[in-house]
């Protein structure tokens, strides 16, 4: 099993109002270039969610459709893959306010279930989810920090993270 986690500061945001743009599934192809589709079954105002995946992954596309849960008391959205290219993948994005900022942190765990390709295939997943989350996160905000040591570069580059066009 292999975590990827995102960290992230979003200034002069509530945590309602951000939790709410991350939320916005739907932009996300438009924001980070690994992203080749979203659709988006089911949102809020309803208490769970559902939506489809789809990113440019080596030379194909990693699908899945996940199902969501709103946790919005906790400003909590919790994710867990209905079927798709994962054996396993779950995770979840939590906000916090912190004064007139907002800390974000997204962290996912996911197992393709082929022992013998994950030295191949979990390294380029792992960096695939992080850009894809980091550059949303960047684009959905007028001004963000990403933080952690192992903070993927925000600015997208399509021929640079091996997307075709």
């Amino acid at each position: 099993m292999r975590r990827v986690t995102v960290d992230a500061l979003i200034e002069d945001v509530s945590a309602l109002q951000a939790y709410d743009q991350v939320l916005r599934f739907d932009r996300y192809a438009d924001l980070a270039p690994h992203v080749q589709s979203t659709v988006v079954h089911r949102t809020r105002p309803e208490p769970t969610g559902s939506s489809s995946w789809e990113l440019h992954f080596r030379s194909g596309l990693l699908s899945w459709t996940e199902h969501e849960r709103f946790l919005i008391d906790d400003l909590t959205i919790e994710f867990e893959q209905e079927h798709g290219d994962f054996d396993e993948f779950a995770g979840r994005w939590t906000l916090t306010q912190t004064g007139a900022d907002t800390a974000l942190h997204f962290e996912v765990d996911f197992d393709f279930g082929i022992p013998s390709l994950e030295g191949i295939l979990d390294p380029i997943a792992e960096r695939v989810i992080k850009e894809t989350v980091a550059w949303s996160v960047v684009g959905l905000f007028d001004v963000v920090h990403l933080t952690g040591e192992d903070a993927p570069d925000p600015v997208p580059d399509p021929v640079a993270a091996g997307v075709q066009g």
